[in-house]
Parts: C-alpha cells; sequence; structure tokens
C-alpha cells in the first residue's frame, strides 16, 4: 500500500512538473514570436537562435535576471516580455559612456525612450549603471542570472574585461548563471581578440580567472560560413554591413557571424 501510494504522488508530482515546465516553454515561446519585436528583429532569429539560446542558459521568471548592455534592446523585447510582471528583469547601461560616446549616448536614450512608450508590449524594466571604472554599481550577491550578448570585445577593447566580469561576479549570488555570446575567432588566430572576434578557449580561460567556472558550452549560434578575415571586422556581416554595397550578396549568403555561447557559474 505505500508502495503504491509512492507511485501515485511521484506520478503527480511528474506532470505537474512537466505542466508548468510546459507553461514556461510556452512564455518563452510566445515572446520570440511576440509580433510587436518588429519584422527586422524576427528576421534575424534564424541566426541569434534566441528560443534555443535563453533555454541553454536556463533562463527563468523566478530569477533575478539581469542583461548587460542591451543595445539597441534586440534581446530586451525577448526577455522583458517573458519576464514581464514578474519585477525580476533588469538592465545595466553605461553611466557615462567611455568610447564612442555620442553614438552610445543616442543607442541608450533611444532604448530607454522605447521601453518606457511600450511597457504594455514588453513590460517594465528596472535599470542599473556601469561607471566609468566598469563596475556594476548596487546590487551585491543580487542576481541569479547575468547574460551579456556580443558584447565581449568591446570590454577586452577598452582593457576593462577584468574590472566587468569580476563585477559580475561580485553582483551574482553563488551558484549564479553567467551567460556569454561572442563573436568567436578561430583558435590558430595568431591574436586573442581583433575586429571583435575572441578566441574561445582565451575567453574561457579569462572568465574563469574572474572567479567562474564553466558550466557548459553549445554551438547554437555557430556559423561555419564566416570566414572571419574581413578588412572591416565583424562588422562587414549583417547586420551592420560597414562596406555598404560593396560584397553585400555575399556576405548575406554568409550571414550574421560565427558565436560561441557559453555557460558560466559562480564559484
Amino acid at each position: 500500500m505505500k508502495y503504491l501510494s509512492f507511485i501515485v504522488i511521484f506520478l503527480i508530482t511528474f506532470f505537474i512538473n512537466n505542466e508548468a515546465y510546459g507553461d514556461e516553454q510556452n512564455l518563452i515561446t510566445k515572446a520570440v514570436e511576440n509580433p510587436n519585436r518588429g519584422k527586422e528583429d524576427i528576421y534575424r532569429d534564424k541566426y541569434r537562435n534566441p528560443l534555443e539560446t535563453l533555454n541553454f542558459f536556463g533562463l527563468d521568471r523566478k530569477m533575478k535576471v539581469l542583461e548587460v548592455i542591451p543595445g539597441r534592446g534586440w534581446y530586451t523585447k525577448i526577455i522583458s516580455n517573458y519576464m514581464k510582471s514578474t519585477n525580476n528583469f533588469y538592465v545595466a547601461t553605461y553611466e557615462n559612456p567611455p568610447f564612442a560616446t555620442e553614438i552610445i549616448t543616442k543607442i541608450q536614450k533611444e532604448f530607454f525612450n522605447f521601453f518606457r512608450n511600450n511597457i504594455e508590449n514588453f513590460g517594465e524594466i528596472k535599470s542599473t549603471k556601469i561607471n566609468k571604472d566598469f563596475k556594476l554599481i548596487g546590487y551585491n550577491d543580487y542576481f541569479d542570472m547575468i547574460l551579456t550578448f556580443r558584447n565581449t570585445h568591446n570590454f577586452l577593447d577598452q582593457n576593462k574585461s577584468k574590472e566587468i566580469f569580476k563585477s559580475f561576479h561580485k553582483s551574482l549570488k553563488k551558484g549564479g548563471v553567467l551567460g556569454v555570446v561572442q563573436h568567436r575567432a578561430n583558435e590558430i588566430s595568431e591574436f586573442n581578440y581583433k575586429k571583435g572576434y575572441v578566441k574561445e578557449s582565451f575567453l574561457i580561460n579569462h572568465i574563469e580567472q574572474q572567479g567562474f567556472s564553466l558550466l557548459k558550452k553549445s554551438e547554437i549560434n555557430a556559423n561555419p560560413r564566416d570566414i572571419k578575415n574581413y578588412e572591416k571586422g565583424v562588422w562587414t556581416l549583417p547586420p551592420r554591413y560597414t562596406e555598404g554595397a560593396k560584397n553585400r550578396s555575399l556576405y548575406t549568403s554568409i550571414g550574421e557571424s560565427d558565436r560561441m555561447t557559453l555557460k558560466f557559474i559562480k564559484k
């Protein structure tokens, strides 16, 4: 009788957990499919694989989540819609942009204006700042997950990557997750980072030196067509097309850059 009771309880728990998991997946899928993201953003899903990427990182509405330097908000539109009404989603932007000041200031202003004007579609977003020393202001041991998409080359170029990754470590709870997507250089490259591309082995070692441990990595965002030898770097490819009309059809056929997708845990 006790054994039968155990089986019944196990099956009830199993189905409840699976139903909850299904609800979570439906919410993430709906956030990705949200037409309010706009056609241009949705078109890039085939390169950026947001559903698979966010599932790989283990995004959950119960988590305190921080997206670092969201740019124009491509990922923010998805995450904020998924996290809507939880009061758990934050973004971190530069307090005073230390490089490309004019353009970054403009992008950040447009970012906040957009999300203030679209609260019904995406929900309210909390924010914090990154100071001139590349440190997050406040929120020590607070976040369950920090995500940064295609930003690491800028941290390295500014010679501030150690500072910001240490700050991420300080802001995460013990066992918290750091998710990184970054343009990937060839492992045989003579450089560790250059023109937007970063060598994967170098970056893993670099982040682990700041107190993290690599949990797993994925080829979700790999692109073997990316030849990575462009004069103007990664920005030659879509969506930037820095060469304008020159070789545009070639770069379109290549698609967006080859990217590493890395999941770290705070030790």
